[in-house]
């Protein structure tokens, strides 16, 4: 009796703690490429689990939330024009009750900067939301720090 017992706290405890894992279907990766001795390309990919995609930086208003990149003023850079992104995947979502533009597998933003320094660390944050057929994650932020040398 006992062992069952035992047998029956241990699948518990288990099972339990396999169903409150947090899911973490995201991760970002970050390179920077001189193009001119004054002049990079940030590079900012996400790889993105079987199933899930984040958002096009161009969501309307009243759809999921679209991926956002902030960069921390520096006077190391400056930005020259605005994130670019590939084509997304556009499709009617019945969730937001809207066409919404996405991104699955792999998806690479990229972000050209002036540099008036040598080994520049441009720094910031990336808030983009993740969805499945079934659910959507909360928003999340994630810093970043990309050194261009």
């Amino acid at each position: 009796m006992k062992k069952i017992l035992m047998l029956c706290c241990f699948a518990a405890f288990f099972g339990a703690r396999a169903y409150s894992q947090i899911l973490k279907p995201v991760t970002w990766s970050y390179a920077a490429k001189r193009t001119s001795p004054n002049e990079a390309t940030l590079y900012l990919k996400a790889t993105i689990d079987q199933g899930w995609h984040i958002y096009s930086q161009f969501v309307k208003d009243g759809g999921p939330v679209k991926t956002t990149f902030t960069f921390t003023p520096s006077k190391s850079f400056s930005l020259i024009g605005k994130t670019s992104e590939p084509k997304p995947v556009t499709k009617f979502e019945s969730t937001f009750k809207m066409n919404v533009s996405y991104f699955e597998n792999t998806v690479v933003f990229q972000q050209k900067v002036k540099l008036s320094a040598k080994g520049v660390s441009v720094k910031g944050k990336v808030e983009y939301m993740v969805c499945d057929d079934s659910q959507c994650l909360p928003p999340e932020e994630v810093e970043f720090s990309i050194l261009v040398k």
